[in-house]
């Protein structure tokens, strides 16, 4: 399963690890730790060489409850940051934005990849993907960051969030995105309460199934910190563990913090899956 990310190529029937740099002062794990573009070049270069095959660049925090940022911030933080990556590293560049503006910007400065937490649900966001004719990848999300943590429902998680991302599919396909082109993201703790997150991670499979790439993105967050009782600092066993039961699912991009930890427990996952029982 090769996809063509602006010439760089990745073979997705192994899994990546997709890295994350935040350019953001308020991200709920590393905000402010690489708010300029020679730190997130730093930290990229760090990655790059720990094993992610992806840098995913955000310049607007999502965590719950986090503020909007207005288009020309966004694009201040998160340009000059793909460019110094881009101009350095043969690395794929992920922009992780929910604006048309800011999409257009990072594809020009280096991004091959756009990752939606709103799936091309906002104004333009969808016309300005299929003209820019990169890779996306579609996230579920209920509500808004504002809002999703408040009081999230669902009467069936697994059947409303794989509803969600098969519309969202069409409207792709309907406005001129290959097939071959999207990844799915069921969107781990957006909208979703610690057990919703478990129901979706024991059914990773309903998602996996299709013939099209899922992402998932579990480094960290709240459902380690609510299932463990343990602070954002220690949660490196569960982001582990949840990204072995992904892989073992039939994930192909995990997105961590912890990108060498993160491979090695991949790597080991694919051993396990491939080794001959003839041997």
């Amino acid at each position: 399963m090769m996809m063509d990310f602006a010439g760089k190529s990745l073979d997705l029937s192994a899994p990546h690890v997709m890295g994350i740099v935040n350019v953001t002062p308020d991200s709920f794990s590393d905000g402010g730790r690489f708010f300029s573009a020679d730190k997130a070049l730093e930290q990229a270069r760090k990655l790059v060489a720990d094993g992610a095959s992806i840098i995913d660049i955000g310049g607007e925090s999502t965590r719950p409850g986090s503020e909007p940022v207005g288009v020309e911030e966004e694009i201040r933080r998160v340009v000059p940051a793909i460019e110094a990556i881009s101009a350095e590293l043969d690395v794929v560049i992920s922009i992780d934005t929910m604006k048309a503006e800011v999409m257009r910007a990072a594809v020009e400065a280096g991004a091959s990849l756009i990752n939606d937490v709103n799936a091309l649900r906002g104004e333009g966001a969808l016309q300005a993907a299929a003209e820019l004719n990169v890779p996306i990848c579609l996230m579920h999300m209920q509500g808004t960051p504002q809002t999703m943590q408040q009081q999230p429902h669902y009467d069936d998680v697994v059947n409303e969030v794989n509803t969600f991302l098969t519309e969202r599919i069409a409207a792709c396909e309907a406005a001129g995105i290959s097939r071959s082109k999207i990844i799915l993201d069921p969107g781990f703790g957006f909208g979703k309460t610690a057990r919703h997150n478990l129901r979706l991670m024991k059914h990773l499979a309903v998602f996996t199934d299709s013939d099209l790439p899922v992402l998932v993105g579990v480094s960290r967050k709240s459902i380690i910190g609510a299932t463990l009782n343990v602070s954002v600092e220690e949660r490196l066993a569960g982001s582990l563990a949840l990204a072995s039961i992904a892989v073992w699912q039939g994930a192909k991009i995990i997105r961590s913090h912890d990108v060498r930890e993160t491979v090695q427990a991949i790597r080991l996952c694919e051993h396990v899956m491939q080794v001959s029982d003839f041997d």
